[in-house]
C-alpha cells in the first residue's frame, strides 16, 4: 500500500517529504504517522542526505489528532507520547524546514514548530485548539511555543485557544516568513538549496548544537503534560466535546 508520506529526492542531498492523506485531511492517523516514522528512520539511516523540507497538500499542512485517536486518550487506552512524531524535526540530525502551506492545526501546528526553520502561509489556519476540546496541551506544545513564540503569545494561544490566519501572526510579529500559500514550497526549496551548500557534518554539528537545550528540556516537559493529560482528558466533558467539535 502507498505511503500517505510521499519521500522525493529533489537533489542528491534534499529531501521533500509530502504529506497527503486525503482521506483523514491530514490528521494524525495511523497511516500519516507511520508514514512520518518510517521516512524520517530512512533520513536518518543516510549519510548523505543535508536537510529535510516538510510540507502538506492544497490547503492541508497537519491536523492534529483524530476522532478516533483523541478518544483512545481519553478512554485510558493511548497516551500521545506512543507514537512521538510530534518531535521527528527536533530529533532529526540535519535541518528541518517546515514549509506550512496549509493548516496547522494542534499537534498539527507543534509538529511544524519543532522544525529549525518554519514558514507560513498567510491564507492558512493556525491554531493550538487542545483547550477547546477540554483537556490541556499536550505533544510538546508547552515546551516549544515559548521558545519560538515567546510567553505572551503562548498563552494566548494556549489558553484561549484561538484561531489565526498566517496574516494575523505576522501582523503580531511572529519570526517567521509569511507568504501567499503558492509561494511557500518555492520559498522552502531555495532555502534548502542554500542549506544544502554547506558540509554535512557541520550542518549536524551546529544543528546538535543549537538545539541541545530543548532537547534536554523536551522530556521533563511532556512528562508533565502528561500528569495534566492523566487530570483533565477523563473528563466527561472532555468526550463530549470531541464528539460535539468532530461534529457526530
Amino acid at each position: 500500500m502507498e505511503s500517505v508520506v510521499h519521500f522525493q529526492e529533489i537533489e542528491p542531498e534534499i529531501v521533500l517529504l509530502t504529506m497527503e492523506d486525503r482521506v483523514h485531511k491530514n490528521t494524525f492517523s495511523k497511516e500519516l504517522i507511520d508514514g512520518l516514522l518510517e521516512a524520517f528512520a530512512v533520513i536518518e539511516a543516510s549519510n548523505v542526505y543535508k536537510v529535510v523540507v516538510l510540507t502538506g497538500y492544497d490547503s492541508y499542512f497537519a491536523s492534529g489528532g483524530t476522532r478516533e485517536g483523541l478518544l483512545a486518550i481519553h478512554e485510558g487506552r493511548e497516551k500521545f507520547t506512543d507514537k512521538n512524531v510530534y518531535s521527528l524535526a527536533l530529533d532529526c540530525k540535519i535541518p528541518v524546514i517546515a514549509a506550512m502551506q496549509g493548516h496547522g492545526i494542534g499537534g498539527g501546528f507543534i509538529m511544524g514548530l519543532f522544525a529549525d526553520f518554519v514558514i507560513l502561509s498567510r491564507e492558512s489556519v493556525y491554531t493550538t485548539n487542545f483547550m477547546k476540546y477540554g483537556f490541556t496541551p499536550g505533544m510538546g506544545a508547552t515546551c516549544i511555543l515559548p521558545r519560538k513564540l515567546g510567553i505572551s503569545l503562548t498563552e494566548e494561544l494556549l489558553i484561549n485557544s484561538g484561531t489565526y490566519r498566517g496574516a494575523e501572526l505576522e501582523k503580531r510579529g511572529i519570526p517567521f516568513p509569511v507568504l501567499p500559500r503558492a509561494e511557500v514550497l518555492g520559498h522552502a526549496l531555495e532555502l534548502a538549496r542554500q542549506i544544502a551548500e554547506k558540509p554535512r557534518y557541520s550542518l549536524i554539528l551546529l544543528k546538535d548544537h543549537l538545539v541541545a537545550p530543548i532537547r534536554e528540556e523536551l522530556p521533563s516537559i511532556v512528562e508533565r503534560e502528561v500528569m495534566m493529560h492523566e487530570k483533565t482528558f477523563h473528563q466527561p466533558e472532555v468526550r463530549e466535546r470531541i464528539n460535539a467539535l468532530f461534529g457526530k
